[in-house]
């Protein structure tokens, strides 16, 4: 009986003096660097050791990255997945390895494979970021949407959001929609073809920071950001930054620091004792809001004082 416990207490601290795998998306965008910088701080505060790699939205990077995870025998695997159903497949190999794995801020569309699956509240979020939009544009004139990824829920869940909200204004007319990928520069080439098709908008509202500003970049070149209000989603530095300048007129934070922290804390709880903690898989974490009247109380990555 005492050699059984032994062991299992030796397997427990060979276990958390393993490796947790931490696979991103672009660490060029400040929010998912946030993701990885969290994460990995959180693994090594634990006594983990922690690496970070990036699959740039590309399922075939993240299966190769899934598989390094297995060859160097992770104990854990967090993972913010490259598309909803193409993902699949990566998390169902960690699965079969024997390897937890951990999802963050993005979902996949299957159930029971994954030991969490922590995210924003991006409807709740959206319909938070529509409402200010419409009270900060008015609710008359026409606008354009820059829609993020179309592989990652997220995107959809926000436009499908903010159409909610919007909707409700008949006066306000949605005159184009462009698929910008949640990438500055794209959020830029888009908002000026959209530009020159609808130059007498009043309204931008994007998906994310990074597309708001590369939109911001194109008004600014066309001389129209002054008759134009501008609405993101993230709550980056470089927003925070725009709305202090006034370009921006206010940015949805997704708490991204806190279930980053929260998701190695899980796996962590997993390896230990073979349960995450939390009383389910899908689990939503409630967005925040940035506008220039609280935008001194950000104090740092993603994250504002309470």
């Amino acid at each position: 009986m005492l050699a059984a416990v032994a062991t299992g207490l030796m397997t427990t601290a060979a276990m958390a003096d393993g490796l947790i795998s931490i696979i991103v998306t672009d660490p060029a965008n400040p929010y998912w660097r946030t993701e990885g910088e969290v994460a990995k701080k959180t693994a090594e505060g634990l006594g983990y050791k922690a690496n970070v790699a990036a699959h740039k939205g590309d399922t075939n990077t993240e299966s190769t990255l899934i598989d390094t995870a297995i060859t160097n025998k992770s104990a854990a695997i967090i993972l913010d997945p490259a598309n909803a159903d193409g993902s699949v497949g990566a998390v169902k190999k960690a699965v079969a390895a024997g390897i937890p794995v951990i999802l963050v801020n993005a979902e996949i569309n299957q159930e029971g494979l994954a030991k969490a699956q922590l995210v924003s509240n991006n409807a709740q979020g959206a319909a938070l970021g529509a409402e200010t939009w419409i009270s900060m544009v008015g609710e008359k004139g026409t606008y354009v949407e820059l829609f993020g990824n179309p592989a990652d829920n997220n995107a959809a869940t926000r436009s499908n959001g903010y159409e909610t909200v919007i909707t409700q204004y008949p006066d306000m007319k949605k005159v184009g929609r462009e698929v910008a990928n949640w990438d500055r520069t794209q959020g830029y080439q888009k908002m000026q073809s959209l530009l020159q098709a609808n130059p007498n908008i009043n309204g931008v509202i994007a998906g994310n920071d990074e597309m708001a500003l590369g939109a911001i970049a194109a008004l600014k070149e066309a001389g129209k950001l002054d008759k134009v209000k501008v609405g993101g989603f993230d709550g980056s530095p470089d927003a925070v930054a725009a709305i202090k300048s006034g370009e921006m007129q206010y940015t949805v934070l997704q708490p991204v620091a806190v279930f980053s922290a929260e998701a190695v804390k899980q796996a962590d709880s997993f390896i230990k004792t073979g349960k995450t903690g939390a009383a389910t898989e899908k689990q939503l974490f409630d967005c925040l809001l940035i506008t220039k009247d609280n935008v001194d109380e950000y104090t740092g990555p993603f994250t504002l004082s309470q």
